[in-house]
Parts: structure tokens; C-alpha cells; sequence
């Protein structure tokens, strides 16, 4: 038996508008067995580096021929390209403004088409939701088996985000707050990094240059701090810490994150991305 075609969402939408349920029955009008996934809706508005971000944490865990329809578009109706991309893993249909920055970076190879054949989207279209009118209709006709190449002319390069801070010294590691998440969480750029026993780390920068990077860390010899403020040594859980405490761990994406037990620590610390993330160790 054929698996359906598989359909995940990541826009910064939200769900208290008809856009997304919008994008949904366009792409179930165009190929009715396709199966859709709710990435998030969630993204700050306008935020693509963001989206980067969550895209990057996502993408590896779904199905290789997962479809991916991105839509963080600040430049909507602009000369900006609306595209597809195939990569090793999945698909992914996107405005090309950066925002598949990080997983072109992790996974490379990607053959990029432009958006430009009509027969691939809706007969009349907005200046101002091309979610509905180009991207949508793109990615259900990609599920339907139609070739990617068929959707426009290829093209030779695409827009690129700056890799987020990470910066290596003898001693230290510097960094930034790329992200909070839902639980004040701050999800920083340095990582990737892995427990290799109950007080050894295993450090593999997913951004920037890996030249000068530490192989291993002994975590209770770290320290880190946030905008000024140390904030201790790296634990592995935040029940390391008494409640309310601030701590430093390893996410599940593996970046360095701070968190407060049972509390948020973007309010805590008043920190947000951008702001400056340092590890230091003996």
C-alpha cells in the first residue's frame, strides 16, 4: 500500500485568523490524500530566522519524503522568489529569503526551482497571501507526484541568513540567545553538545567554524553567563536546581539553554535573542 503524501506546516500565522485552515483546503482541494502536520503557527511575526531555527529542530525527525511548506514572509509580493527545494531530507516549498538557511546548512545538496509555472497555482492570486495562492498549491501538487522541476526554472543560488554567534577561544565559548520557547526557555547557538557520561560533554558546533572547538567539556568546570549575569555551571535536568532556581543544560535539540525550574527564564533574566551568551571553563 502507497503511504500518503505527508504535509508539515510551519508558518508564523497564528490560529486566531481563517490563513492556515485557508492553506489546508487548498492543498486537500488539489490532493485529498495528502496528510498534513502542524509544525507550529506560532512564529513571531515576520521572524525568519526564527522559523530557520524551528525548522532545523523539526525537519530530521519526519519521514524522508516529507513535504515541508514554510511560510515566514515578510517580503510577500515583493521580487523576492517563492520556490521549492529537494534536499536529501524532504522537500520544502518556501519564499527564498533565508529562512531554509539551516537546514541547506546541515544537509546540503539542495536543487531549488522558482515558482513560476501557472499550471501549479491558483488561477487568481494576491499581492499579499502567497501562502494560499502559490506555496499551498505548490506543495499539494509536489504530494500529488508532480515533478519538482515541473513547477518553474531552476535556479543557482538562494538567500542566506548570517550564521547565528559562535565564536571559539582557548577558554571560552560566545555565543547568543537565538530563541525562547513557549516555557521562557533561551535557546542559545552553542551546541551541538551531548552528555558522554554524568560529567563529560560532547561538543560538534552546528553553526559557524568548528576550528579551535573543544572536543570535551567537563561540565561542572562551565560556567555560563547571559548578558553579565552568571547564571552556574551546566546540569543535566532542570530538577538539578531547586524551583525557581535558574540553571544551565542541554535542550533536546542539543544547544546550551537557560532555563528556571518551574519558572521562565526570558522574564527572569528580561533576555531575548540577540543577547549575548558566554561559556567559560577552568
Amino acid at each position: 500500500m502507497t503511504t500518503p503524501p505527508l504535509i508539515a506546516l510551519l508558518t508564523d500565522f497564528g490560529l486566531s485568523d481563517a490563513y492556515v485552515g485557508t492553506m489546508k483546503g487548498v492543498i486537500l482541494a488539489l490532493c485529498p490524500a495528502a496528510r498534513l502536520v502542524d509544525l507550529t503557527h506560532d512564529v513571531q511575526p515576520q521572524n525568519v530566522r526564527q522559523a530557520a531555527y524551528l525548522l532545523a529542530t523539526a525537519y530530521a525527525y519526519f519521514p524522508a519524503d516529507t513535504i515541508f511548506l514554510v511560510v515566514v514572509d515578510p517580503g510577500v509580493g515583493t521580487a523576492r522568489a517563492p520556490l521549492a527545494v529537494a534536499m536529501g531530507q524532504g522537500r520544502y516549498v518556501a519564499p527564498d529569503n533565508g529562512v531554509l538557511s539551516y537546514v541547506l546548512a546541515e544537509v546540503g545538496g539542495g536543487r531549488a526551482y522558482a515558482l513560476e509555472n501557472p499550471a501549479y497555482r491558483l488561477a487568481e492570486t494576491s499581492q499579499t497571501f502567497h501562502g494560499r495562492d502559490l506555496f499551498a498549491p505548490a506543495a499539494a501538487h509536489l504530494a500529488a507526484g508532480v515533478p519538482i522541476s515541473a513547477l518553474g526554472p531552476a535556479l543557482a543560488s538562494l538567500v542566506t541568513l548570517p550564521a547565528p554567534r559562535l565564536e571559539m577561544a582557548p577558554v571560552r565559548i560566545d555565543g547568543e540567545v537565538l530563541y525562547s520557547d513557549h516555557f521562557g526557555n533561551l535557546i542559545t547557538s552553542i551546541g551541538r553538545l551531548a552528555w558522554d557520561g554524568p560529567e563529560t560533554l560532547r561538543f560538534a558546533p552546528r553553526f559557524g567554524a568548528r576550528d579551535g572547538a573543544p572536543e570535551v567539556l567537563c561540565a561542572a568546570a562551565c560556567q555560563v553567563w547571559v548578558g553579565g549575569r552568571a547564571i552556574g555551571p551546566i546540569r543535566p535536568t532542570y530538577g538539578a536546581v531547586p524551583p525557581g532556581a535558574l540553571t544551565a543544560l542541554i535542550g533536546s535539540a542539543g544547544q546550551l539553554e537557560i532555563g528556571v525550574n518551574q519558572g521562565h527564564a526570558a522574564s527572569v533574566l528580561g533576555a531575548a535573542s540577540g543577547d549575548p551568551v558566554t561559556l567559560v571553563w577552568a
